[in-house]
């Protein structure tokens, strides 16, 4: 008896899928993560899509189970049933899906990653233990000239890190929600409050590519500023995340 191709299809398909949590689940031990899996079922039903519809009558093979069960009239009791378990599946799958989960994260962000001791940075080496903001001394050396240093990082915060970080500062900027995890409130006590301005430096001049391996994977979406910014610019932007929020850097002297 000849297996219809529409069936061969699916079991094509379902062999896929149950080799792929089979290698995964008990040969190497390891959970797939459902995006990957998702991704990988993807690619396959496209292949087998192309290879059982590589002619007329192939693809005139496929299809005609369907189509008798949509114009054949004695199947008219068959048809109901598969139209109503259809869309039944369907809302079961999204509804699981939906559900809410109350158990912890399998990974916790961190937000302050430890720093490397020295970077090297804008074609030069950065002492991250000794470095300081070369504009910080203005605050009480020269207040008008501190301001108008402020200013100027103002500028540069709307012009390049508002889109993500917010205009006040509290992660929600308007691209913020397409951002997994979204940007760091940086109005919040638990943020910039709690580091030195040589950190916001590395981390603003390196981005996400620059955090460092150790306890990977971290997720950061920020790009590395310092292909788009000068080191002036970003010491400049740090002076106003601190004016703008109202908090005072940590520094090595108090450490």
């Amino acid at each position: 008896m000849r297996i219809p191709r529409l069936l061969q299809a699916v079991l094509v398909l379902v062999g896929v899928y149950a080799g792929l949590r089979l290698v995964f689940d008990v040969v190497l031990g390891q959970l797939i993560p459902s995006s990957l899996l998702t991704m990988y079922m993807f690619f396959v039903a496209a292949g087998v899509f192309m290879v059982f519809t590589f002619n007329e009558q192939s693809a005139r093979e496929l299809v005609e189970p369907i189509k008798a069960l949509v114009e054949d009239a004695s199947k008219r009791r068959l048809r109901n049933i598969v139209f109503l378990l259809i869309p039944l599946a369907a809302g079961a799958f999204v509804y699981k899906r939906m559900q809410p989960s109350f158990e912890a994260p399998l990974e916790l962000r961190t937000i302050h990653p430890a720093p490397p001791s020295s970077v090297e940075l804008f074609g030069k080496r950065f002492n991250l233990l000794e470095l300081v903001n070369p504009h910080r001394k203005f605050e009480k050396e020269d207040p008008e000239k501190f301001r108008e240093l402020v200013g100027e990082g103002g500028k540069i915060y709307i012009q390049n890190c508002q889109y993500c970080h917010g205009d006040k500062m509290d992660g929600r900027g308007p691209y913020a929600p397409a951002l997994n995890p979204v940007p760091l409130n940086f109005q919040d006590i638990g943020t910039i409050a709690q580091l030195q301005e040589s950190f916001l430096f590395w981390r603003i001049a390196t981005g996400g590519p620059g955090l460092p391996y150790e306890a990977a994977p971290w997720l950061s979406s920020m790009p590395v500023w310092q292909d788009f910014l000068s080191e002036d610019e970003i010491w400049k932007v740090i002076l106003f995340l601190y004016d703008y929020t109202g908090h005072r850097p940590r520094s090595w002297e108090h450490e």
